[in-house]
């Protein structure tokens, strides 16, 4: 009895001993899963980085034209730009943003894309008498900006931005 009560207890103590090296196999496993995905996410982080920028009221102010200073249109940017104004709720406005997304990338460097949200900046959004979205403002370095309304496909907007912002035309022109 004694006998089988020790052959008991060492297969209890083998067992145990066999779980926890097969536990502590699945923690170092899923370790290194975890690591997977964050570089994953990493790397999709990058690849979806976009040089898009949200402005508020101030921002706008500051960055794109200062209208409680000035009448007249003065463009305080350093780069020309393309303005989005959007709501969340927009279908056609979700359908520009990755379009966007991607020309931001194509043109890193050569123009700013802001986006504004008409509902949380409505007063901006009424100084520049938006009643449809999407619009978008193109506006260059020097000379007055042009609006654009509707869903453009992208090889409009690269029209726009090569026409109205980048070329030797509408610099001299505005």
């Amino acid at each position: 009895m004694k006998k089988n009560i020790i052959t008991i207890g060492i297969i209890v103590v083998a067992l145990t001993f066999v779980g926890m090296i097969l536990l502590k196999g699945n923690t170092d496993s899923n370790d290194a899963v975890g690591e997977n995905v964050s570089e994953i996410n990493n790397v999709e982080e990058k690849l979806n980085k976009s040089n898009m920028e949200k402005l508020t009221k101030e921002a706008f102010l500051e960055k794109v034209f200062n209208f409680e200073q000035n009448k007249e249109w003065k463009y305080e940017g350093d780069l020309p730009c393309v303005i989005d104004f959007y709501a969340d709720w927009c279908g056609p406005c979700k359908m520009v943003h990755p379009i966007l997304v991607e020309l931001s990338k194509e043109y890193d460097g050569k123009i700013r894309i802001y986006q504004i949200d008409t509902e949380a900046e409505q007063e901006l959004a009424a100084a520049f008498g938006i009643r449809s979205i999407p619009s978008l403002l193109f506006c260059p370095s020097e000379g007055q900006p042009q609006m654009a309304q509707g869903a453009l496909p992208k090889a409009s907007l690269k029209k726009a931005i090569e026409e109205i912002l980048l070329s030797e035309k509408a610099a001299e022109v505005n």
